[in-house]
């Protein structure tokens, strides 16, 4: 398997999957946009975007559909919550809600506050999906705030993953002060696991480190 990485950005989901099932594969990190940054990205990924994941013939370019079908494939895993389970169509709203409901309204804070040349920077529509972001966390806020420490089946999940990853951007953008402090806690929990640790190093890996570890391991 191989993921197509840029620091923190939505391929951090797959990523962070990976790690949580310790699974062999090949990392390549690559400058965000990449459509702008890595020459020949399209020739890559058509699309432009980041996460990039194959699998064999699979190719894919969902960050959550990458951690469903992790779970799937290389399962079974605590990860995944199945269908016989009280929470499975919760942890399948909350796959699709974290990036459709949470990540995309962030997506235009970075690109109006950030990544716009200065003179097409739109402040107020910036200002306002970061509200919008943070209106559409209540979901999230009463759910743990039902007495949960985690969002479903009762241990930590894909779901925690692909809805955690929205508040990894939302710390990334100043925003995360404005969640409430149940969701903050989580998050703190979350931050705290070792899987969460190692994707992380993984990320900040220099570069030929992955042909190094393939040495090592007689790859």
């Amino acid at each position: 398997m191989k993921l197509w990485h840029a620091t923190d950005a939505r391929s951090f989901r797959p990523l962070w999957m990976l790690e949580e099932m310790g699974l062999a594969y090949e990392l390549e990190l690559v400058p965000f946009p990449p459509r702008y940054r890595k020459p020949g990205w399209l020739d890559v990924n058509p699309l432009g975007t980041i996460p990039y994941f194959t699998d064999g013939a699979v190719a894919m370019t969902e960050s959550t559909g990458i951690c469903h079908y992790l779970g799937v494939r290389y399962g079974p895993t605590p990860l995944m919550v199945e269908p016989h389970e009280p929470d499975y169509g919760a942890f399948l709203n909350f796959l699709y809600q974290s990036d459709a409901t949470l990540t995309f309204p962030q997506t235009l804070v970075l690109r109006y506050r950030l990544f716009e040349p200065e003179e097409r920077r739109q402040p107020q529509v910036a200002s306002d999906y970061a509200k919008w972001f943070v209106a559409r966390t209540v979901w999230v806020d009463r759910w743990l705030g039902d007495g949960r420490d985690v969002l479903v089946g009762g241990r930590f999940t894909a779901a925690d993953i692909a809805v955690g990853y929205a508040f990894l951007l939302a710390e990334f953008l100043g925003l995360l002060g404005e969640v409430s402090p149940t969701i903050r806690a989580w998050w703190d929990r979350l931050k705290a696991r070792e899987g969460f640790r190692r994707a992380k190093a993984r990320q900040a890996e220099p570069a030929g480190a992955e042909a190094g570890r393939a040495t090592a391991q007689g790859g």
